[in-house]
């Protein structure tokens, strides 16, 4: 069996803190490759600002410079809002030598009760949890913990420094800031 992590989300921008979580997981146990799947609406999110188009290719060359990850447009495909049951059934079908690690963040741990079809979904994917200094990771669901360094970066932040003309240099990549200077993004 291909043990693949899968890191999800809507990448609006995708950050160093996303190519970090993804890279320790990857490591610590020992998967093949990280798929990154953007999603084309998230069910928790209403207006992102930005295009599906646009965040895959912000994934994209965010993770060029790593051979170990890859880009997975599975829920861009699909339209519409995106459930990870739907995803990790669908990838389970489409390769079914595989074994699937999805990695979720601290935070979302405890939000976990509220997933979709989360007693299902437990049943057919891994979770594994991304614990930093100061999170917990205190769940009665079966969810791996892995601790990473420290570092305290998210989209939001990103969206907000771009906004207010800010520098957002060594907080994504040089290609992703490019990118979004280039199709101005995030400016209003």
């Amino acid at each position: 069996m291909k043990k693949i992590g899968i890191l999800g989300g809507t990448f609006d921008p995708p950050h160093l803190g996303h190519l970090l979580i993804a890279e320790e997981v990857r490591e610590k146990l020992d998967l093949e490759e990280v798929w990154f799947i953007p999603s084309f609406t998230p069910p928790h999110k209403e207006d992102l600002g930005t295009t599906p188009n646009d965040r895959m290719n912000m994934v994209k060359y965010a993770i060029s410079n790593n051979p170990f990850f890859k880009l997975n447009t599975i829920e861009i495909e699909r339209s519409g809002k995106s459930y990870t049951i739907d995803t990790i059934k669908r990838l389970k079908e489409l390769h079914p030598d595989h074994d699937f690690y999805f990695i979720i963040g601290a935070d979302m741990v405890e939000f976990l009760p509220n997933w979709f079809k989360i007693e299902e979904l437990v049943n057919l994917v891994q979770f594994v949890g991304v614990k930093r200094a100061g999170s917990s990771l205190v769940t009665d669901w079966n969810v791996r913990s892995i601790k990473i360094p420290g570092i305290d970066i998210s989209s939001t932040e990103l969206r907000k420094r771009v906004k207010e003309k800010q520098q957002i240099t060594y907080l994504t990549t040089d290609s992703v800031q490019a990118y979004i200077k280039e199709n101005h993004l995030y400016e209003n």
